[in-house]
């Protein structure tokens, strides 16, 4: 439901056992009559479909798709991803052959005292993150797949796409394979990578809610509802062949600090390559 604003509300779960339905009452086989219904107060959340400035610290903004913070510890649970199986194990499934893909790719993106993820998007050492995790920074400590670190060096943001790309060895991260997302389709399955909360090589799975997400004067979004927490800002979005499909960018939260809820937000990585050439080409 809008309110007169174009707002979305969202109505509140019950937040006390108060709020609950008597227990032993079927409230699905003897509804309430419209008239009671009209006098219980009805407990909303507005959240805002607007994109916030970058927070700082993880500080949330009340009721508002906000931008993931960096991690204000880098160092603190930082777990390396797990060593490779010896055996050579082939994948059981397309989400493990897809995470098998993307991982190697993938780098914990360490600016100033907060990290974010990162993907390598070509062979040459250009890693593709966003642009409020290495905001204020030239120089960046890259965390690879296997726990080894290398630097990089910031070349070039877009604060509106949310975009920066930084250049470190040519040879220290594999370049990650580079789909489409202009043919996603709602309910795709989709995986997102990074490092939450310092945690290398964390791997969620969930679908793609909405390809084309539209948030006030910023540009199209993909939604997804695959876990995306703090630290996972600037990682890929990726579909079950192992390709890039979006950068992740953004959560929704319906205020105070707040996690994954099943709605987050990706760049299409559309848009990112062409963002990212200009910027390459400009540094």
């Amino acid at each position: 439901m809008r309110d007169r604003y174009g707002r979305v509300r969202l109505v509140a779960p019950p937040r006390s056992p108060d709020d609950a339905p008597p227990q032993g009452r079927s409230t699905g086989a003897h509804p309430e009559p419209p008239a009671a219904l009209a006098k219980r107060p009805r407990r909303t959340r507005t959240v805002t479909l607007t994109l916030a400035a970058a927070v700082v610290a993880g500080a949330a903004t009340s009721g508002a798709i906000t931008l993931i913070a960096p991690d204000r510890e880098p160092g603190a649970g930082t777990i390396a991803a797990p060593a490779p199986d010896p055996q050579g194990g082939a994948p059981t499934n397309a989400t493990e052959a897809a995470a098998q893909r993307i991982l190697p790719s993938v780098v914990q993106v360490r600016a100033g005292r907060g990290t974010g993820s990162g993907v390598a998007i070509d062979g040459v050492g250009h890693v593709v993150t966003n642009a409020h995790v290495v905001q204020g920074s030239d120089s960046v400590s890259l965390v690879l797949a296997d726990g080894s670190t290398t630097s990089g060096r910031v070349i070039g943001s877009d604060e509106r796409n949310d975009i920066a790309v930084i250049a470190t060895s040519p040879n220290a991260v594999r370049a990650a394979t580079i789909g489409q997302s202009g043919n996603l389709r709602i309910g795709q399955p989709v995986i997102a990578v990074g490092s939450p909360l310092g945690l290398n090589g964390t791997v969620t799975s969930g679908i793609v809610s909405s390809p084309h997400r539209s948030s006030g004067s910023r540009p199209e979004m993909i939604q997804t509802d695959a876990a995306i927490n703090p630290g996972n800002s600037g990682g890929p979005l990726v579909d079950l062949q192992g390709r890039v499909v979006g950068i992740n960018t953004s959560i929704a939260t319906l205020g105070g600090p707040s996690g994954n809820i099943g709605i987050g937000f990706a760049v299409p990585i559309d848009r990112v390559r062409t963002v990212a050439q200009d910027l390459i080409s400009q540094g």
